[in-house]
């Protein structure tokens, strides 16, 4: 019996209809689905992309939010374990990942491990959150000669991305988003900035002072600093 494939599928930041149409068809195609969970059970890749699934056969995997990287690689070696097994089976299957799979993915995680073994492997693009957070506050990521800056808020390397010329990303930084707001503010960058949270997502938010933030945000959060153009 010939392998399966798997396909690392990006469903975008939330709304369903930013799915790509190669995305959809991959959907259409597979015979499993395999998506993230979260430790509260959340399956949020798989309520973006629901709509395109219909009743085809759902495997989930445990996927902690943690710093641990014992535990997040075991999470990773179990999830890639299964999926070649069902890729033994001759089955197709399509592991759904949040916004891109090249960007911060859990989904990359696994597509390189499942790569590893010799198994054939391909990555579906799709829309990262800073893209789609960037189009909601109704403004460029960068212009002319600007420099973009991808900078992973809750690895707390802020400060050290903040001091890099030209315009910034800071993925995930609800829970340590205060903390954020005083970077930016003593880096002379706060007027700058604004956050989106759960962009495309029921309860989606806009805050464009920052100082209205009170208390942490959700983890679907972003922050947008553009560059000051002179």
């Amino acid at each position: 019996m010939n392998k399966g494939k798997l396909y690392g599928v990006g469903v975008g930041p939330g709304d369903p209809e930013l799915l790509t149409a190669k995305a959809i068809r991959i959907l259409g195609e597979c015979d499993v689905i395999a998506v993230p969970q979260s430790e509260n059970g959340g399956r949020t890749a798989l309520e973006i992309a629901s709509c395109y699934i219909k009743d085809k056969p759902v495997r989930a995997f445990d996927m902690p939010m943690t710093h641990d990287r014992a535990a997040r690689n075991a999470s990773h070696d179990a999830a890639a374990g299964a999926i070649c097994a069902l890729l033994d089976e001759g089955k197709n299957v399509a592991f759904l990942t949040l916004g891109d799979p090249t960007v911060y993915s859990t989904g990359w995680y696994v597509h390189k491990r499942v790569v590893s073994r010799g198994y054939d492997a391909e990555l579906i693009p799709g829309v990262p959150s800073f893209c789609a957070a960037a189009a909601r506050l109704g403004r460029a990521l960068c212009e002319d000669g600007e420099m973009l800056h991808i900078i992973p808020a809750s690895h707390g390397k802020e400060r050290e991305g903040l001091a890099l010329p030209g315009s910034k990303v800071l993925m995930k930084a609800g829970r340590g988003v205060l903390r954020v707001r005083e970077e930016l503010r003593e880096s002379g960058q706060l007027e700058n900035a604004a956050l989106v949270e759960r962009c495309g997502m029921e309860g989606e938010r806009l805050v464009y002072d920052m100082d209205e933030l009170r208390e942490p945000s959700g983890y679907f959060s972003i922050i947008l600093v553009k560059e000051e153009r002179r």
